[in-house]
């Protein structure tokens, strides 16, 4: 089977999208199907063109921009690069809304079924504006099948659109890669370790982290690595030292899918501070690891955490935070919740369901078309 996918971001971009879509090609083409990525050179040092683990990637213009009118931008200027490709492809799946305009010319030029996955807090705050409903409702309608990396995100789109086939489908981790290791981060004797995997965007909450520092270490000998950058590490910073917890506090800026385990490996909890949140990767990577988690109770985190596995808080609440990593530090079964984490995950969020479940929705549009 030829699949043809877009997503306008793709490795070396870090991220959680970017981590599930260079999975799922590469699970796919693992299978034994022909991908193709069109995604855009965000990253001026790669290649237009290259295969990266047996797919396809195509790299197309972009502006440098990361808003709608960027994506919209880059968008226009794959078509180019996307048609023809679609003329030879058996399926089409856009990943994201902002993906999906190319694969709807090609559905309506060539008769391609085209599969949309909407991810991401971004779907969710723009289907709040009136001016954006028309626009996806548009794209959802297009779509011969839906697919949702949470129930929460699914149901906004309903609202939007009452798609026949639409499904949640939760991000998948790669299991062999997020395992138990060894830790690659020294301890301190008595000092308790979290570890807040995130970039730094004000959308995944890491200043109320910060702000919670101060209340866990009056109760707990508490440090925290976090791994992840973005536009906010200079502020966020300072706002530790403005807290006296700077000291306590080691920035690490993003770091490879390699070097996750291991620092995974060298705390005893993960937190997820987000305000907005799909499903997040990086929660799921966690529980892979046997690492239980602390996570704000929002979007499709309550999805993939619960008391057997870790502890919610309420969003954009430091000292909601700080009771519940207390709490989870302070639980004695606490290796076990870990344990029962990564059998969560390769039960339910393996990279393989997730491949499968995929080559079940493209076999079941094709058989219908020859039909």
């Amino acid at each position: 089977m030829k699949v043809l996918q877009q997503c306008i971001y793709f490795p070396p971009e870090v991220g959680g999208l970017e981590s599930h879509v260079y999975y799922l090609c590469r699970d796919l083409v693992r299978l034994g199907h022909d991908v193709t990525m069109v995604t855009s050179r965000s990253k001026r040092e790669s290649p237009r063109r290259e295969r990266v683990d047996g797919v396809h990637v195509i790299r197309t213009w972009f502006p440098r921009r990361r808003s709608p009118a960027g994506w919209a931008a880059h968008t226009a200027a794959s078509i180019p690069q996307y048609l023809p490709r679609a003329r030879q492809a058996d399926v089409l799946h856009a990943q994201t809304f902002a993906s999906a305009p190319p694969g709807m010319i090609a559905r309506r030029l060539y008769g391609k079924p085209l599969v949309l996955t909407l991810h991401t807090s971004h779907f969710l705050r723009l289907a709040r504006k009136p001016a954006w409903q028309p626009v996806l409702r548009r794209i959802i309608r297009s779509a011969d099948w839906l697919l949702a990396s949470s129930a929460e995100i699914r149901d906004v789109a309903l609202g939007l659109y009452a798609h026949p086939r639409a499904e949640a489908l939760t991000n998948g981790v790669d299991t062999a890669i997020f395992q138990p290791v060894a830790p690659s981060l020294p301890r301190r004797n008595g000092v308790q370790r979290v570890i807040v995997p995130r970039r730094l965007f004000e959308k995944n909450g890491v200043e109320y982290f910060i702000r919670a520092m101060p209340l866990l270490r009056a109760r707990a000998n508490v440090d925290a690595v976090i791994v992840g950058d973005g536009p906010l590490r200079e502020a966020l910073e300072t706002l530790a030292r403005e807290l006296g917890v700077s000291a306590a506090v080691e920035f690490l800026g993003a770091r490879p899918n390699r070097e996750m385990p291991g620092l995974l490996a060298s705390a005893d909890a993960a937190v997820i501070p987000s305000l907005m949140e799909a499903t997040s990767v990086a929660a799921l990577e966690a529980m892979s690891c046997e690492l239980p988690v602390a996570a704000s109770r929002v979007g499709g985190l309550p999805e993939i955490i619960d008391a057997s596995v870790g502890v919610l808080f309420e969003p954009g609440d430091p000292e909601s935070l700080a009771r519940a990593v207390l709490e989870l530090l302070g639980r004695a079964d606490r290796a076990e919740l870990g344990r029962r984490a990564r059998e969560r995950v390769v039960q339910h969020w393996s990279l393989d369901r997730l491949a499968r479940r995929h080559v079940e929705i493209y076999e079941t549009l094709l058989a219908r078309g020859r039909n």
